[in-house]
């Protein structure tokens, strides 16, 4: 298997993991007692919660669009990395150290790993259009 071909299966598999986990998830269940009781229990209000998934749900359709600009997906993958970060700071913060606390900074691997294959397909298309 070439590099190439590598890189667009390890960033897509890692791609999909963080739009499942944070698009279609938050999209189906952000309306649940859970979910809200969720965003309660770190002392947020619920419109913060509301916010979050409908930042969540475009972020992630950025992230699947190839066409997007790059740009774009720049600041989408910054806001998920905000996003994972201050979710473990909060847990921390209300919960102490739990797997709560931890799970944002595993799904934050999975965006690295996302961000770091997007760069390198996107190099080697850029050569290759040279």
């Amino acid at each position: 298997m070439n590099s190439s071909k590598t890189n667009r299966i390890l960033f897509w598999s890692a791609t999909i993991l963080i739009f499942l986990f944070e698009g279609v998830m938050p999209a189906l269940t952000s309306q649940t007692a859970l979910a809200k009781e969720g965003i309660r229990h770190l002392g947020y209000p619920e419109y913060f919660g509301n916010a979050l998934v409908a930042f969540k749900i475009l972020g992630v359709i950025i992230l699947i669009l190839p066409k997007a600009p790059k740009r774009l997906k720049e600041w989408a993958y910054a806001g998920f990395t905000f996003d994972f970060l201050f979710a473990s700071i909060s847990h921390f913060a209300v919960d102490g150290l739990h797997f709560e606390t931890f799970f944002p900074l595993i799904v934050l691997a999975v965006l690295m790993v996302s961000y770091i294959f997007y760069h390198k397909s996107s190099t080697v298309i850029n050569l290759k259009n040279n």
